[in-house]
């Protein structure tokens, strides 16, 4: 797109600043591997090829993917630099990335840095079994797919009764199984087993009966995401495991990328596990992971595991995908998890602290895991009455159903982009390229002149700050500011007032008034007379950075000076 306005006689940063106003990137993931870096030998030839006909050096296109202080070119820099308009998956991921992109807006703070967050939202015509669609239209009402954000719809899935549910999830966990023996027999004799060792590794998994509490584990065999977390103290998981009141089956599935051999001897460490004579038919690992396995354990299984390093779940849509289908979650509270979860719906382990050392994380977060499974997952499940299933299970399964689903589905996700982000997007960029792209080649030459201007501004107070004065007093406050070159009308001079400094949550924002020059000196005065809205202790902040009306982001430059 750039290339294309610069071929039809538009200034290079002139075609970027029109298409980066109307793109919006987002980023999935955290962790390095997703983030393709490559040395200048190695990208030097493709983006030769491009210098020419952007009519640009190749310094000025290489240093778009390049951290501020040089080094690789990373694909991710690029894309924040070539958009306005950036977003994580969950709430936790977008603060991740704000901070692993906070260079790129070196003096911002990274809360106030342009990357933001979109929680994501699964497909519910998609992921949701069939055979809850009747049971919905019964229950919560015709033409419920029109009301997927309407919370109160989905509050009368409680109205289900329990025998009605409960016989949906067992036919959904026998189709499951059916699918999880069929594979496991396959992989059994493909591997010249015998049919007495088949019946020992399906006893627990029984179509027909399926009364074992089922925990499934499926995803990318990513490092992060720990899938042999649950074997940390094999002691304690035999020990319940080998509870005959309350047996328990967990499957396994996914598959690790083919340059990820980390990713890879995971799956080679759960096979060896589930050879185990003591772990044998208690733990099943499934080859071929694919969508349709996918479907079919979110929905079938009765707790969905999920127990990534914290915090490099960028969102964890599989757990949305389990909840809106009567499975109950058991997660690290991560990704979308770390929203989503409610006391009632699901179980929370709560990550370690960071500072640990791993392997100090995973045994205190394994003990969680341990603790909930002993304590509160099997017994809530085996808590079975006369009618043969566990009301209460059913209770917070139906809950986890209500809650999730108006929150975490597409549609929601998708109005959310639309609205925060898409016509936004679309607005600035026909804003940028009204009258031959004047808006973009006047924010492009305001951007460089700024930049150019910035390390000579400076700005120091001009009048002592009182350490007390009363409610409702009004505070005199002057700063003078050396412009460097730039107007008043550049510069914005904020104070931020909160209840503590380092309170982020409750800040009072007031802008300066530029006033007259100071002759000896030739700085600018900006006066604000500030008449606090809270009492009681306060912290305040002052602070310059530029502004133009024709700025997307009030601090896409990363330009900040405190005084």
């Amino acid at each position: 797109r750039v290339r294309a306005l610069v071929l039809n006689g538009v200034d290079f940063d002139a075609a970027l600043e029109a298409v980066a106003a109307s793109t919006v990137f987002t980023s999935h993931t955290a962790v390095p591997a997703g983030h393709d870096q490559f040395n200048e030998r190695t990208i030097g030839p493709y983006l030769q090829a491009y210098c020419a006909e952007l009519r640009v050096e190749f310094a000025k296109v290489l240093a778009l993917g390049q951290h501020p202080a040089g080094g690789d070119f990373n694909m991710t820099n690029l894309a924040v630099r070539g958009s306005r308009f950036h977003n994580g998956v969950s709430r936790i991921h977008g603060r991740v990335t704000s901070h692993m992109l906070r260079d790129l807006w070196p003096q911002l703070p990274d809360e106030e840095n342009p990357f933001t967050y979109v929680t994501n939202g699964v497909h519910i015509n998609t992921f949701l079994a069939p055979e809850w669609i009747d049971i919905l239209e019964r229950f919560v009402g015709s033409g419920w797919s029109l009301r997927l954000g309407d919370p109160d719809t989905w509050e009368k899935i409680r109205d289900i009764p329990d025998h009605i549910f409960w016989s949906v999830r067992q036919y959904l966990k026998s189709q499951m199984l059916h699918m999880v023996c069929h594979r496991i027999r396959q992989q059994h004799f493909r591997n010249q087993g015998s049919e007495s060792h088949l019946d020992r590794l399906l006893r627990l998994a029984d179509p027909a009966q399926p009364n074992v509490l089922t925990i499934g584990f499926a995803r990318r065999f990513a490092t992060y995401k720990r899938a042999t977390l649950l074997f940390y103290d094999l002691d304690r998981l035999r020990q319940i495991l080998s509870d005959p009141a309350r047996p328990v089956v967990f499957v396994f599935c996914g598959k690790a990328h083919p340059a990820d051999h980390p990713g890879q001897d995971l799956i080679r460490a759960i096979s060896r596990y589930a050879r185990m004579p003591e772990f044998e038919g208690r733990i099943l690992l499934l080859e071929g992971y694919d969508l349709h396995v996918a479907r079919r354990l979110v929905s079938g299984c009765d707790v969905w595991l999920n127990n990534p390093v914290y915090p490099l779940e960028a969102c964890g849509t599989s757990g949305m995908k389990a909840g809106m289908n009567g499975t109950i979650n058991l997660s690290v509270l991560d990704g979308w998890w770390a929203e989503g979860y409610e006391r009632d719906i699901g179980w929370a382990i709560k990550p370690a602290s960071s500072m640990l050392d791993p392997e100090r994380r995973d045994r205190e977060e394994a003990a969680t895991l341990y603790e909930i499974l002993q304590d509160r997952t099997l017994p809530l499940y085996y808590a079975r009455g006369s009618s043969g299933y566990s009301p209460e299970w059913i209770h917070m399964a139906k809950r986890s159903m209500a809650w999730l689903l108006p929150r975490y589905n597409a549609v929601r996700m998708l109005n959310e982009y639309v609205t925060r982000f898409y016509l936004p997007a679309s607005k600035q960029g026909r804003r940028y390229a009204a009258g031959e792209l004047e808006g973009a080649k006047v924010i492009a030459q305001w951007k460089t002149r700024a930049r150019a201007a910035w390390p000579g501004v400076t700005a120091r107070r001009l009048d002592a700050a009182p350490p007390r004065i009363q409610f409702g007093e009004a505070v005199p406050i002057e700063v003078a500011v050396t412009l460097n070159g730039l107007s008043p009308d550049d510069v914005a001079v904020e104070l931020l007032l909160s209840r503590g400094i380092r309170d982020r949550d409750d800040i009072q924002r007031t802008e300066f008034s530029a006033a007259g020059v100071i002759e000896q000196t030739g700085e600018r005065r900006f006066t604000l007379d500030f008449k606090p809205e809270f009492c009681g202790k306060l912290g305040y902040r002052i602070r310059l950075y530029p502004r133009h009306a024709l700025l997307t982001h009030p601090f896409e430059l990363g330009l900040m000076l405190w005084v």
